[in-house]
């Protein structure tokens, strides 16, 4: 219909071949056409029994059913959709056979393949690796690029060794406990650390997630289907599953005295949430006050919560500016969203304050301080907002620095860090380019290694710092620096 070459999926009712990802979605219309009644002539009644609900992915070969919304693993009593997925794969290799040799041809007469660029005047080999579009994934595929790029996250998960979850076949093995629900079979844990070991190998141009994506759906319900999610709310699920998963052990120890062990994640700079302390929340974990104050009594109330990343507000009076010029007024910076975050307000009539002394509702003030910042600063820039029907999406640009984020003025003891100690470097950026949260596409900016890359799904290009900084933020990730010297602040 579009002449698209993206993510085909094929109908096993008639065969017809249409694209699944988010840009025009026919194949889920094809379903949806055929569940209507058709006024065409030349349909017969047999016909209109027929059901399109069961299509075929042609890059991953899985079978996927859209009455049940659900990934179909059994086959008709002849094996037919094997025999398709045989069909494929042979079509596959035989392509892939005739493009290697094509390849080698150009190499032999080059120096330079496709995954070689010029940097500085040197060649340099490309070693990012992409992430494939399952249909509408985009979402997930931003966040697992993110990550990748938080190196001692990363490197934790890659280091844990195997796991072999089937049974009969985990004798004299390492392994661990699976909290998974409903399927002890399944470990997002398992699936995470493949994921991650396949990307920066440089062996592949882009990577399948499919096995990940199937544990998600598995354990995580409001992710299943093709429709697009938020980039958000997705990684706080991952972060929060991958938490819970590894409170289990090794043979019985648990993985919380294995992270006690680790020198570069001692006690001292964990933060335990829901239960004991992981890789997770000793990378991510940060701790609030929340402070309220009664208008009436001046009682004062403080909380301590944990925290896995800090959404803000995007002030009221930027909003309606949707240039990056910014000509008609100042431009919006991340720091008037940490303001606007961490200064006094007032409680409105809605959320009046329980006082313990006044022993009613009153009202009251309340301020956020940071009790303790995490080794990784993630920021998550309220770009949705539900008005009375709709989720509107604020598009308004937010300065952001690449180095230098200085968070000591909203410390609640400023006075006992050191002078790097609350200094913060960009690591990746989430990107949703669109209009609304169910639509639209999400990519990732990600610096490796002193160099920045663009992950457009399967796509990795080389971009640089001044095309980082025009982006329109939704996800920050900022990783404390070491101690060094630096002069560059927010």
């Amino acid at each position: 219909v579009c002449r698209s070459n993206k993510s085909p999926w094929v109908c096993l009712t008639c065969s017809s071949v249409h694209c699944g990802r988010y840009v025009n979605g026919h194949a889920k219309k094809h379903y949806e056409d055929a569940q209507s009644p058709m006024t065409n002539h030349k349909k017969t009644e047999k016909q209109e029994k027929v059901q399109h609900t069961v299509c075929m992915d042609c890059s991953s070969y899985s079978t996927y059913c859209y009455r049940c919304d659900d990934f179909v693993v059994n086959d008709t009593k002849l094996g037919l959709v094997q025999k398709v997925r045989e069909h494929l794969q042979n079509l596959e290799n035989s392509a892939f056979t005739s493009d290697r040799h094509r390849k080698r041809k150009l190499l032999e007469n080059s120096s330079l393949n496709s995954k070689l660029l010029k940097v500085n005047g040197s060649t340099t080999a490309v070693c990012a690796t992409g992430l494939r579009n399952l249909g509408n994934t985009c979402f997930m595929n931003a966040i697992l690029q993110s990550l990748s790029n938080i190196q001692q996250f990363c490197c934790y998960f890659k280091e844990l060794p195997a796991v072999e979850l089937r049974n009969g076949k985990t004798a004299g093995r390492r392994t661990y406990h699976t909290r998974s629900q409903g399927d002890n079979n399944v470990s997002l844990v398992e699936e995470f650390r493949k994921t991650l070991c396949a990307l920066w190998q440089g062996s592949q141009t882009a990577f399948s997630p499919e096995s990940l994506f199937y544990v998600v759906w598995k354990i995580m319900p409001n992710f299943r289907g093709y429709q697009q999610q938020d980039a958000h709310e997705f990684m706080r699920y991952l972060l929060d599953h991958l938490h819970l998963e590894l409170q289990g052990g090794f043979n019985g120890v648990s993985r919380s005295v294995i992270l006690q062990e680790n020198s570069s994640l001692s006690a001292s700079n964990k933060c335990c949430i829901n239960g004991a302390s992981t890789v997770v929340t000793a990378i991510f974990g940060g701790i609030l006050q929340n402070e309220v104050n009664c208008l009436i009594c001046g009682t004062e109330s403080r909380k301590f919560d944990p925290f896995l990343d800090l959404s803000l507000d995007i002030p009221s009076q930027f909003r309606n500016k949707r240039t990056k010029n910014q000509e008609s007024g100042p431009m919006c910076t991340l720091r008037d969203c940490l303001r606007s975050f961490t200064d006094l307000e007032e409680l409105d009539e809605t959320e009046l304050y329980m006082c313990h002394k006044c022993k009613k509702k009153q009202k009251s003030t309340k301020k956020f301080w940071i009790q303790k910042l995490p080794k990784v600063l993630c920021l998550h820039l309220k770009r949705f907002h539900w008005t009375a029907y709709l989720r509107n999406k604020v598009d308004t640009y937010v300065e952001f620095p690449l180095r230098g984020l200085d968070m000591k003025c909203y410390l609640l003891e400023p006075e006992n860090s050191g002078p790097e100690s609350c200094l913060y470097d960009l690591a990746a950026v989430v990107v949703h380019h669109g209009s609304g949260v169910g639509s639209g596409h999400y990519t990732a900016y990600a610096a490796h290694e002193g160099r920045w890359f663009h992950f457009n799904d399967s796509t990795v290009t080389l971009t640089d710092e001044e095309t980082v900084v025009k982006a329109k933020a939704y996800i920050l990730f900022y990783v404390e620096r070491q101690a060094k010297s630096g002069s560059d602040k927010l």
